[in-house]
């Protein structure tokens, strides 16, 4: 009768030890689930702000042009996200938002002779290869994104001025301040946006 008493005792002290390491167990199981769908939310998320598209075609001229994937990506998106047909009010067109003088300068820099026009700029292949071949240019010369992307927005001159300005640059390479609000603004956004894609995605470097 003691040792059938004392077993029941032990019993009785067991089985909530059991139903509170089952619940442990069940509550580690939602608190995993529920991590993991939080995880792929957020990925779909960022994802879907931050897309890849045009691949074969920024992967080739990035390639042949040597300028980083995710720079350009960033400024697809801020120029257009990704509308193809888009026109600025300044007649700045398509996915990289190209000018005609700006085209018909890079036209004659590439030295190829290419029989492109501003309505051309809609194609996306031309558009890309064109915006990418600029971004080239700026960064062979100005040598770091931040300028480069300066020369890209406000134009190859103003930026020259600004590098010879000491109010501007220190030493004629950098800038200590940008003087168009809106050129700062753009080159803050766009390296932030290519430091996004850079964390999304296994993009190519050059």
């Amino acid at each position: 009768m003691v040792l059938a008493r004392m077993r029941r005792r032990r019993r009785r002290r067991a089985a909530p030890i059991f139903s509170l390491a089952l619940l442990a167990v069940i509550a580690a199981v939602i608190v995993r689930v529920a991590f993991t769908a939080w995880k792929r939310a957020e990925e779909t998320y960022y994802t879907s702000a931050y897309p890849l598209k045009y691949t074969e075609l920024v992967e080739t001229y990035c390639r042949d042009y040597q300028v980083d994937e995710a720079l350009v990506y960033a400024v697809i998106k801020n120029e257009s996200s990704f509308q193809p047909d888009a026109v600025s009010n300044v007649d700045a067109r398509g996915l990289m938002q190209i000018q005609g003088p700006t085209l018909e300068w890079a036209v004659y820099r590439e030295k190829k002779d290419a029989q492109v026009t501003a309505d051309d700029l809609f194609d996306p292949e031309v558009n890309i290869k064109y915006g990418v071949y600029l971004l080239s240019l700026f960064l062979d010369e100005f040598q770091t994104a931040d300028v480069a992307l300066c020369a890209y927005h406000a134009g190859w001159g103003n930026v020259k001025k600004w590098l010879q300005d000491p109010d501007y640059s220190s030493d004629g390479v950098s800038l200590r301040e940008i003087p168009f609000g809106d050129t700062s603004a753009y080159v803050e956004r766009v390296l932030e946006t290519k430091e996004m894609y850079q964390e999304l995605y296994s993009l190519e470097t050059y």
